[in-house]
């Protein structure tokens, strides 16, 4: 069955969704509506069919499937009149700017009985499904804390994404990802506090940069960290787990595990330092420790539309929850509502 979809919006996200589409079997791209002329031009350039206007994009009996990769405030207004036309939805990430939007999308998604989903990305991100992965293996033993980081030096982009109005901010833009990943690192696993700070060093009306820490009823901990204006980059995951630790540097496979080996140490030799000597914070002897490879994941992000077919076509379900997308706006608005009020708050306890 031929897919034919239309997209609300052709900034850059969305020049990335119409490359991805040209290498998926069964799914074209119809043409385009931005209300900016320049990026009319642009589509038309490429040689993109651009409607006259968003009603005439909606009126195309050949169109199944709407993206909608506007600015953030604008998701719910294009995604409901999408699915009100007889159009399947997807919405860029973040979905809205808030619960109550995300439920009016979700009735009218009942209502209409049309299918609707979010662009959740990065759960086809390769470094998250390798830390699913090193969880799986169990080679660390017990995990009790995960960092999840990322960093940058450019402050925010000059675009929309410094406007609040507008749902601009670094938990908006990155933290949707981050969370959601971490949600999915314990599934079904209730998440009990969240502690969360923000920083305003690039810009004063949003949040560009923040920290989050999350914890999970069974007692893991999992640091969610955003930051624009880090010159030098922490790793983009750290796991600890009794019997090992593993890292990831960054999105590509720059990363090792290193895990006891069972060897009973003896005798510990102390570190000298400048000021005395230290025994707890001593190096470990190397027959005491082995050092592996990641267990590295593959993945296809045109699975994603594969999906969205699938769906539409009655043949399978959806792997991006509307529950699951509901559960990180809370969990989003929680870390404002931390960082505003300077304390921990009782997410699911």
């Amino acid at each position: 069955m031929k897919h034919r979809l239309a997209m609300v919006g052709f900034g850059g996200m969305a020049g990335w969704h119409y490359d991805l589409i040209q290498r998926i079997d069964d799914l074209e791209v119809a043409g385009i509506w931005d209300i900016k002329e320049e990026r009319r031009t642009y589509a038309e350039g490429k040689g993109i069919h651009v409607y006259k206007s968003e009603e005439d994009l909606m009126a195309d009996p050949t169109v199944d499937i709407v993206l909608v990769a506007t600015p953030n405030d604008v998701h719910k207004g294009v995604v409901i009149r999408a699915m009100e036309a007889g159009k399947n939805a997807v919405s860029e990430k973040p979905v809205t700017l808030c619960s109550a939007d995300l439920a009016e999308m979700r009735a009218a998604a009942e209502k209409t009985g049309k299918f609707f989903t979010v662009h959740q990305n990065r759960r086809w991100d390769e470094d998250f499904l390798t830390v699913k992965n090193i969880m799986a293996e169990g080679k660390l033993g017990e995990i009790f804390r995960i960092e999840s980081r990322v960093h940058g030096s450019r402050g925010i982009p000059g675009d929309w994404r410094q406007e609040k109005e507008h749902g601009g901010g670094m938990v908006l833009d990155w933290g949707v990802h981050l969370l959601d990943q971490a949600l999915l690192l314990y599934p079904g696993v209730k998440l009990n506090t969240v502690y969360a700070t923000l920083t305003n060093v690039t810009n004063q009306l949003v949040d560009d940069g923040f920290s989050a820490d999350l914890g999970f009823e069974n007692g893991v901990h999992v640091l969610v960290e955003v930051g624009t204006s880090n010159f030098v980059s922490l790793p983009r995951w750290y796991v600890l787990g009794a019997d090992g630790t593993a890292v990831i540097q960054d999105f590509g496979r720059d990363g090792k595990m290193v895990c006891a080996t069972g060897v009973n140490e003896g005798d510990v030799v102390p570190v000298i330092t400048a000021a005395g000597l230290t025994k707890t914070m001593a190096p470990r002897r190397e027959d005491t420790i082995r050092t592996e490879d990641l267990p590295w994941a593959d993945s296809d992000i045109r699975d994603f539309y594969r999906n969205v077919m699938a769906v539409i076509e009655g043949k399978a379900e959806s792997r991006i929850k509307l529950d699951e997308v509901a559960r990180v706006m809370r969990l989003m608005e929680a870390i404002f509502e931390s960082a505003e009020k300077k304390q921990v708050i009782k997410f699911e306890a």
